[in-house]
């Protein structure tokens, strides 16, 4: 083991702000990083980084291959790869990972692959390193002689399940790989995506997989990053002990950067079976990750599209109302790069029309360029972004990683930290001229079917292959077969599980807590760890308040709220909250409308000042107004095309019924918006919006005397006003189970949605529902659900239920996309899942269970985010401050009996809502098999209604 060095990485960024007044006269701080490095003898690179706030670890395994590695005709293997890492290994045993996962209270293994990278990580209570380090060797160097023919079988099931969710069944979900393929010539390795193509995935044999892991899983490819609450000398010890003995590989090349250059723009088109919406995307070839000229093209992305002041966004929405948003995003990867322009377009909107305004809005920024004052807004929001990413261990861990491979050393944060502040207006306008300014793009036309007329002239059809849907095409499998092989050696029992080290304290964050004289609640925990606040202030009410004609009201509302005060211009609030790198939103639930903010700690008092002036001094402007109902217009078009919104949005209804405002799109429909007037809004405002039915959360770096001073020009000028709840009219929970369909023709997944009204979050018996739940859908992967509809059967990349109950009732909801032919068949499966659930649970479930939810409170309230959850609920639900406590004495009593009659009593599949959004054509007759009756087709009830 050759320890290389120790050092504290000093991130100076006050100079971010000097533009702001209030923080000319402050000293500089100092946020430390502290890290550890070494490489054992077979080449396998460890960062250290001890964090002792919480008693948590968080474990990183990030392996230097991604899909660049690949060879063409063999795609989607790094990601494929991921998957299998995860199933087994010679000492872990099947599934041993996410078995040990749940016993240990882990955040539950994951991992995600990119062009370049793969990695694999979780966060786990302090007491369970050494099990972790482990796990993570035995994965590492004792884990392919474990891979069958059944298990790659199941698992390429899986992985095609994940595409055809994630690209083949969603609006535009097609776009990158043509880009990808037109952008990079057939040699470059980003010429094909991440997720690879169906037919690659299908033919990768057993031999190509262990090729791939002989080359590139080898510990001289490989960065452990181990942060939090640790012991630095006994961890070493164990690394060393666990990845010591696994064979250094092949000397692994150094990847060339590899840029490119377009030498004519390409223009492509594809009609796309899920768009409602014509979208049109502009792509150039940029520059590698951190790269000099990476830094100033990040400002231009910023500068172009964010903000009233974007010249793309005034142009585009403002101006010529095409769009409601314009995106540019710089993708960087290891050798090459590129800059991704994205504009949805209103219906019936023609893309060059929107291409002209692309060229106007850019000829206008070649005359004016970047001020240095703008420059300094974006990069004071660099600076809050910077420190969110190191809010958690996890994040520090993968922070630290990134730079080691792809910057050379962890210590690259120092001059990454620089390059940031060195950019300058010229710099920007430099990289403009370089890569942008008359130089040749790829551009994509995707537009619903039948509207080829809309597309960019001289564009040529993209040839995409659309996969069939076919009733038994996809091959069997048993994936329980065991494998056999002949163990590979060591030098200690390497089957023997780690024990725990010493059992963390749940450590409760304090709450304090006020009430003022205007009514209104204020919670509050004071931390330390990073220089953030972040904070929400609820106000109860949303929906439930709004007239079943004009539903939409709150939504348009909360967007409003935000587009400027009668003192300031919407620019002129946008511009001030930047300068101060804070984030403010409002949004609007179903139940409430919440602001919602981001600060660093140094500027939350003048952060509260403006949140003050959005909700006591509205605008209402017209302009802005009109804006935010066609923005939401659009919005709603869109979401009729996805099979994931219309079965949210139809399982509402089904929920809720016909009398429940509930059951209703918090957006609106298109004929509420038309009725929709700015004086609903004022009405919704003065009789809605009180500090009676408000609560005030906040989290971080600011004392509750700091926050109490925040807040009294709000409490004496926030006059209260009686708000009047009406009376719900929740739907019973059906008697007989009845199954709906929603046709989606030429769906390449079905998306099930099955339950029924349950439980309010205060109802005595929601949380033992939940935990009865962990092993039926809430655990994950130690969740029977997944367990038989993915790992068993390789029918979905994911499955999940849970209780979803607030003050009011919720539903109990089973959710998952399920590859097409097999619709019938999961619908089967989990139907008979919740019939022996409650008669096949047994004391094995229930030590899992309560194992999980035990442990897991060690890693409750790491973040600023968890801790602000914390304080939602309490506020909300009127739990104490340690229901947390009272919560583990409900597990540590439950048993088997309990969870038995809870089962009994909440999981009746013959007395719950079965629906199924896919293709009619194919699935439809055979789903009446289940035994429910002829299934009800939604579509013709709507058509029917509008008769």
């Amino acid at each position: 083991m050759k320890s290389r060095y120790y050092v504290v990485l000093g991130l100076f960024f006050t100079c971010l702000l000097a533009s702001n007044a209030q923080n000319k006269t402050e000293k500089p701080k100092e946020f430390k990083v502290a890290f550890e490095e070494f490489t054992l003898e077979n080449g396998l690179h460890v960062i250290l980084h001890t964090d002792k706030s919480d008693p948590v670890v968080a474990v990183a395994l990030t392996c230097h291959v991604g899909s660049a590695r690949e060879k063409a005709g063999r795609t989607g293997f790094a990601h494929l790869f991921e998957h299998l890492l995860f199933l087994e290994s010679e000492n872990l045993g099947k599934g041993g990972l996410d078995k040990m996962s749940a016993k240990i209270g882990g955040s539950g293994a994951n991992g995600s692959t990119s062009r370049d990278r793969t990695n694999y990580f979780q966060t786990v209570p302090k007491d369970a390193l050494e099990k972790m380090i482990w796990a993570e060797a035995d994965k590492l160097g004792y884990f392919i002689n474990t891979v069958t023919e059944p298990v790659l079988a199941k698992e390429k099931q899986v992985v095609k399940n994940e595409k055809r969710q994630s690209y083949d069944n969603r609006p535009y979900g097609h776009n990158m790989e043509i880009i990808d393929a037109n952008l990079y010539p057939p040699t470059h390795p980003y010429n094909w995506t991440v997720i690879g193509s169906l037919d690659d995935l299908q033919n990768a044999t057993l031999q190509d997989v262990k090729d791939f892991y002989n080359r590139w899983y080898v510990p001289n490819n490989v960065t452990l990053t181990i942060a939090g609450d640790f012991d630095t000398k006994q961890t070493k010890e164990w690394v060393k002990k666990y990845f010591s003995e696994i064979k250094r590989g092949e000397a692994i090349p150094v990847m060339q950067k590899q840029a490119v250059t377009l030498t004519a723009t390409k223009k492509l088109y594809y009609e796309d079976n899920f768009a409602r919406l014509p979208l049109l995307t502009l792509v150039w070839p940029t520059v590698y990750q951190y790269h000099p000229d990476s830094y100033a093209l990040e400002v231009l992305a910023t500068y172009l599209t964010k903000g009233k002041k974007a010249p793309l966004y005034k142009t585009l929405v403002e101006d010529k109302k095409l769009t409601d948003a314009v995106t540019l995003e710089q993708y960087n990867s290891e050798i090459a790069g590129q800059y991704i322009l994205s504009v949805t377009a209103f219906d019936k909107t023609n893309l060059n029309t929107v291409q002209n305004g692309i060229d106007e809005a850019l000829k206008n920024f070649e005359k004016e360029g970047i001020s240095t004052e703008d420059l300094n807004r974006i990069k004071a929001k660099q600076e809050t972004d910077f420190y969110t990413n190191l809010s958690s261990v996890l994040g520090k861990g993968f922070q630290l990683a990134q730079y080691e491979i792809f910057a050379g050393t962890p210590d690259f944060i120092n001059q990454d930290v620089k390059n940031i502040l060195a950019v300058t207006p010229q710099d920007v306008m430099r990289v403009y001229q370089k890569y942008i300014q008359g130089k040749p793009f790829v551009a994509t036309s995707f537009v619903p079917k039948g509207q080829t007329n809309l597309v960019l002239n001289e564009s040529v059809l993209a040839p995409i292959v659309e996969e069939k849907i076919i009733e038994g095409k996809e091959e069997t499998f048993d994936a329980s077969i065991a494998a056999t092989y002949t163990k590979t050696p060591s030098s200690f029992d390497r089957t023997k599980e780690p024990n725990y080290g010493e059992s963390p304290d749940l450590q409760l964050p304090t709450v304090w807590k006020s009430t003022l004289t205007s009514g209104l609640s204020v919670l509050g925990i004071e931390n330390h760890e990073v220089p953030l606040v972040q904070f929400q202030l609820e106000l109860k009410g949303g929906m439930l308040l709004e007239q079943k004609n004009k539903i939409g009201v709150a939504n348009l509302l909360a967007s409003l709220l935000t587009k400027g005060t009668r003192n300031k211009t919407p620019q002129q609030l946008e511009n001030a909250i930047e300068n101060l790198g804070a984030t403010i939103e409002a949004n609007a639930t179903d139940e409430s409308i919440v602001v919602s903010g981001t600060t660093l700690s140094k500027n939350y008092t003048v952060t509260l000042q403006l949140v003050q002036e959005i909700l006591l001094e509205p605008r209402w402007d017209t302009t802005e107004f009109d804006l935010i109902k066609q923005s939401t217009l659009s919005q709603i078009t869109q979401q009729k095309a996805s099979p994931n919104s219309i079965a949210r949005n139809e399982f509402k209804k089904l929920i809720f019924g016909s009398d429940c405002i509930l059951a209703n799109n918090r957006m609106g429909t298109e004929s509420s918006l038309k009725v929709i007037t700015l004086d609903d809004l004022k009405n919704f405002y003065t009789q809605n919006l009180s500090p009676t039915v408000a609560t005030f959360q906040v989290v971080g770096a600011v004392s509750k005397a700091t926050v109490t001073q925040s807040l009294t020009a709000l409490n004496k000028k926030w006059k209260p006003t009686k708000v009047t709840f009406p009376e719900l009219k929740i739907a019973d929970a059906p008697t007989t189970a009845t199954l709906y369909f929603y046709d989606v023709p030429g769906a390449k997944q079905s998306v099930i949605q099955i339950g029924y009204p349950a439980l309010a979050a205060t109802d005595v018996d929601f949380y033992p529902a939940t935990i009865m739940n962990y092993r039926l859908g809430g655990g994950g992967f130690a969740s029977q659900l997944t367990q038989e509809l993915r790992e068993s059967k390789g029918y979905t990349y994911g499955i999940r239920s849970g209780f979803d109950g607030s003050t009011t009732k919720g539903a109990f909801l089973i959710s998952s996309g399920v590859r097409s032919n097999v619709t019938y068949e999961s619908v089967r499966l989990i139907k008979e899942i919740l019939e022996n659930y409650g008669k096949n649970f047994d004391a094995n479930d229930l030590e899992i269970t309560k194992s999980f939810l035990i442990k897991s409170n060690a890693r409750a309230f790491e973040t600023l985010d968890a801790k602000l959850g914390m304080l939602h609920e309490i506020s909300n639900y009127n739990y104490a401050d340690d229901y947390i406590k009272s919560q583990e004495n409900t597990v540590k009593n439950s048993t088997v009996a309990a969870i038995k009659a809870l089962s009994n009593t909440y999981l009746n599949p013959n007395k719950m809502i079965y629906l199924v959004v896919g293709d009619a054509q194919t699935q439809l007759q055979k789903l009446e098999e289940i035994g429910f009756g002829k299934p009800i087709l939604l579509n013709t009830l709507e058509e029917d209604s509008k008769k």
